[in-house]
């Protein structure tokens, strides 16, 4: 024993034994998810006053990008999908930049300004570029609370992996709410409606489909989107 225990040693210090493998950084990634309706007539001027927000938005320490769908057969219905280095860069934001965008939503707007904080849980593997053909849904994946409930993430990861495959996919992100770890919402994008029926029809979707109905505590909640440059 004692000269197995000597073996060991000696391996150990000169690096040929167990080898540790290194910490992975966390992805300290913030996103934020924010809705607003407003009235339809005033669709230019909320695009404007959006558009003046990310080009605010773009001087500031830790922007990464911020990125606005509208809501097919909805106008007015948006939602603005903000990507930031960290917790703290989005934290530290220029407060007036966000009063500006408040103020000019406030006379049209039919709805508050929901927003919510996410945390990575499907990295973006990067997108392709899309065209005015391409659609975005935009969901909400709200399981019910169950603390004896095995993670879901792998089986929102396991999605994500099997649509990236699909050759009409342009993306398929999935974002974690940061303070409540059962909400998630999906972003996916597609090149045409025909991308995206055949997904709906795929056998990974279905699969998926029923084996969240019985953990979710509401529906499937799924709109489709255009992107706004």
């Amino acid at each position: 024993m004692q000269t197995l225990l000597l073996l060991l040693s000696t391996l150990l210090a000169s690096g040929l034994g167990l080898q540790v493998q290194p910490d992975v950084p966390a992805d300290k990634t913030f996103y934020a998810v924010s809705y607003v309706e407003t009235t339809a007539s005033s669709v230019k001027a909320a695009t404007d006053a959006l558009h003046r927000y990310r080009d605010a938005s773009r001087t500031l320490d830790g922007f990464v990008r911020i990125e606005f769908f509208e809501q097919i057969g909805r106008p007015g219905h948006f939602v603005v999908f903000e990507t930031w280095r960290d917790q703290q860069a989005f934290d530290a934001r220029d407060a007036a930049i966000q009063k500006q965008l408040l103020a000019a939503l406030q006379p049209i707007r039919v709805s508050g300004y929901d927003q919510r904080p996410y945390k990575t849980l499907t990295p973006p593997p990067g997108t392709a570029t899309p065209d005015r053909q391409a659609v975005y849904v935009i969901a909400h994946v709200d399981f019910a609370p169950n603390p004896q409930a095995p993670p879901r993430g792998p089986l929102l990861r396991s999605l994500a992996e099997a649509s990236r495959k699909e050759p009409g996919n342009l993306r398929f992100d999935i974002v974690q709410h940061a303070m409540r770890a059962n909400h998630f919402t999906v972003i996916e994008g597609w090149r045409n409606q025909q991308a995206l029926d055949a997904h709906v029809a795929a056998p990974h979707t279905k699969t998926y489909r029923d084996t969240i109905q019985p953990m979710t505590g509401s529906p499937l909640d799924e709109r489709v989107y255009k992107a706004i440059e």
